[in-house]
């Protein structure tokens, strides 16, 4: 049993779970007759694997997903047409590292942003900043933040520092030139320094009109359409089908 001074002195150094684990199991490795040696490797395995876990849960509750409860290996395949092996591919994260960006395209109820929330989960596993938002909520956001001095500008430092940006419901409303101005710079800053996935009812072809057309929308599209993976989220709707299994 640890002294309640050394107890005090590892909890100032925010060493909790060094406690806990000396208190589960400084005994037993006395019993098993570990040498010093092997003591501290267990005790450095648990230590990090712990702060670890605790890394991933913050990161996770930060990145305020709609469907925290995602994961990859739950996804449903059966009957859907979802190509497994590049969710498999994408749920490595890989494309990450090259700064690509993911868009699910499909209709309502098939899935979009379960599947954004499993990859978004799978990054913060990996320690990635991630974070998720529903496009009409970014802008309400917007228009509180514009009227703020200086509020556009801290708002788009506040997306631009997220390594992973989860934009649900891409386009699905129309946009006035502010917001699609605003949409641009956020995309320019994260262009080539961060990852997005964009879910979206619409195909690429009719994202350019509403988008607005003109230059403005070519430019937003140059940031996104090159350097995606698209992923068609299937015929099956998926609200329906979980429904019908209760």
């Amino acid at each position: 049993m640890i002294h309640d001074e050394t107890r005090r002195k590892l909890r100032a150094l925010k060493l909790d779970e060094l406690v806990e684990y000396l208190d589960m199991h400084i005994t037993e490795s006395d019993k098993l007759g570990l040498s010093f040696d092997e003591k501290l490797q267990l005790m450095i395995d648990y230590l990090y694997q712990a702060k670890f876990n605790t890394k991933t849960e913050h990161l996770i509750k930060l990145s305020k997903f709609r469907l925290p409860r995602a994961e990859l290996n739950d996804i449903h395949y059966v009957q859907r047409g979802i190509d497994k092996l590049k969710m498999l591919e994408v749920g490595t994260c890989s494309f990450m590292h090259d700064y690509q960006n993911i868009v699910f395209q499909g209709f309502t109820g098939s899935g979009k942003t379960y599947l954004a929330c499993a990859i978004g989960k799978q990054a913060c596993k990996q320690q990635y900043r991630t974070r998720y938002i529903r496009v009409p909520d970014l802008l309400m956001e917007y228009d509180e933040y514009r009227l703020l001095p200086k509020g556009k500008q801290k708002l788009l430092k506040k997306y631009s520092a997220y390594q992973l940006l989860i934009l649900d419901e891409w386009l699905l409303e129309e946009i006035s030139d502010e917001e699609r101005y605003f949409l641009f710079e956020l995309l320019e800053r994260r262009y080539g320094a961060a990852s997005n996935i964009f879910c979206t009812q619409f195909r690429k072809d009719d994202w350019h009109g509403r988008l607005g057309g003109g230059t403005p929308a070519d430019a937003i599209m140059d940031r996104i359409v090159h350097d995606s993976i698209y992923i068609e989220t299937g015929s099956l709707n998926m609200r329906e089908f979980y429904s019908s299994r209760r």
